[in-house]
């Protein structure tokens, strides 16, 4: 008998249909959190019998049943691990261990695509259109390949496993696989993935709003607290501000972290890692820890949220010869302008800021990245360009009456604001 240990989300859940075709009833597939799989391991070796054939895939074991599948394997010769993340790559230096991140190619692996070679090579599937079609969408969307490829399909079959069970996903998927020429939806799964994308706009609209943001040993993190859609809503929020380096969502009820990012630079997984969790480049997950809810829950309670740019403005617009007029909850006002090509300056509170960008993009992310600023509304920008029309005025008639002031006359000395406590030290809101 066949035992696959698997990962709970739609690559593990892949493993699972790849074996139950290719086993048929053979074999007792077990879907596992990433917390739950040691105990569920260290139960079955205890009542496994030597015919018994233990395939762990999408999940690294601890380091007690490391050894135990080891003595096991020496005595009987039948375990196998396949998984596809960095942090398993040292099951590689035992027999019964194969971790690959990448292929030859450079694409990304999964843990659907390695089972599916493993089984095919070892003559325990027949290889066809229909599977290797629904093993790449598998891929595509575990790597997020799907995105730079623009693969829709991938990310619907993603939104079809959520939105049904477990067992009638596996089901669907298992007979289509075995009876189709090719992979496709059916009528009734078209119908309600439509329906489907409408209530995840509406549930990033909502989300969107309600995003804090800080910096976490140094990197500018996005948290927003969320049950449903991590994957879309990370993706989303992390395109709209390219400012922050990841996006932390928190699941209090589940006691859990997701973490998603969109940049090539930033790792979420050595993120995850501090806090026992792991996976992939671009997308990770762990435990809520007392350590993490401390910094991602309690440390940012009072911040209020980051408002989004106003969307409907004719004249406040980014970018602008004129300039562009941004705000914080400080109540900082912020003008950006072209002083000359390839220059571009910031004034807060009306005191030009040191700091000099070679263009508009380099400006604005400063600007949201260490102020957390947002473009006003169009009455907004008006009214700072009026009060700033008027006190220039004021400024010249005084200066024709009494004549300009020189370094030494105090009488029209500008007022320079205190620097606010957020500004100490190189970032604001730092640990």
């Amino acid at each position: 008998m066949f035992h696959l240990f698997t990962h709970n989300d739609l690559d593990g859940v892949g493993c699972g249909i790849l074996a139950k075709i290719a086993f048929k009833d053979q074999v007792r597939v077990r879907y596992n959190s990433v917390s739950g799989l040691d105990f569920q391991i260290e139960r079955f070796l205890e009542r496994a019998k030597n015919d018994d054939f233990i395939i762990v895939t999408d999940l690294s074991v601890n380091e007690l049943n490391t050894e135990r599948i080891n003595e096991y394997y020496k005595k009987t010769g039948k375990a196998k691990l396949i998984d596809h993340h960095k942090t398993a790559l040292h099951f590689n230096d035992y027999e019964w261990g194969s971790v690959k991140v990448e292929y030859e190619d450079g694409r990304l692996t999964a843990a659907t695509s390695l089972f599916y070679e493993y089984l095919v090579a070892n003559g325990q599937l027949e290889p066809c259109k229909a599977l290797e079609e629904f093993v790449e969408l598998v891929r595509l969307y575990d790597t997020w390949e799907w995105e730079k490829n623009n693969n829709e399909t991938a990310k619907r079959l993603n939104d079809l496993f959520f939105m049904i069970s477990i067992e009638d996903f596996e089901e669907r998927m298992a007979e289509r696989l075995q009876q189709s020429d090719s992979f496709s939806f059916d009528e009734f799964e078209t119908k309600i993935l439509d329906m489907e994308e409408n209530k995840i706009e509406r549930y990033v609209r909502r989300k969107r709003r309600e995003m804090v943001q800080t910096f976490i040993d140094s990197k500018c993190v996005g948290i927003v607290h969320a049950e449903s859609y991590h994957s879309e809503l990370g993706n989303e929020l992390g395109k709209e501000n390219p400012h922050i380096d990841y996006i932390a969502i928190m699941n209090v009820g589940g006691k859990k972290i997701s973490l998603r990012t969109i940049h090539d630079h930033i790792d979420v997984s050595e993120v995850a890692g501090q806090f026992g969790g792991g996976g992939h480049a671009k997308a990770s997950g762990c435990p809520l820890t007392d350590n993490a809810y401390q910094l991602f829950v309690v440390e940012t309670f009072r911040i209020e949220p980051m408002k989004p740019d106003a969307f409907r403005n004719q004249y406040n617009l980014k970018g602008s010869e004129r300039g562009c007029f941004y705000e914080n909850h400080f109540e900082d006002q912020f003008f950006v302008y072209q002083v000359a090509e390839n220059k571009w300056c910031i004034d807060r509170n009306d005191k030009m800021i040191e700091q000099t960008f070679t263009t508009f993009d380099e400006a604005e992310y400063f600007l949201k990245r260490n102020h957390s600023a947002w473009l006003a509304r169009d009455e907004h920008y008006v009214d700072y360009l009026s009060q700033t029309l008027i006190q220039s005025i004021k400024k010249e008639q005084v200066n024709d009456q009494y004549g300009t002031a020189t370094e030494n006359d105090t009488s029209f000395v500008s007022y320079e604001p205190a620097i606010h406590p957020s500004e100490q030290g190189d970032r604001p809101f730092s640990h």
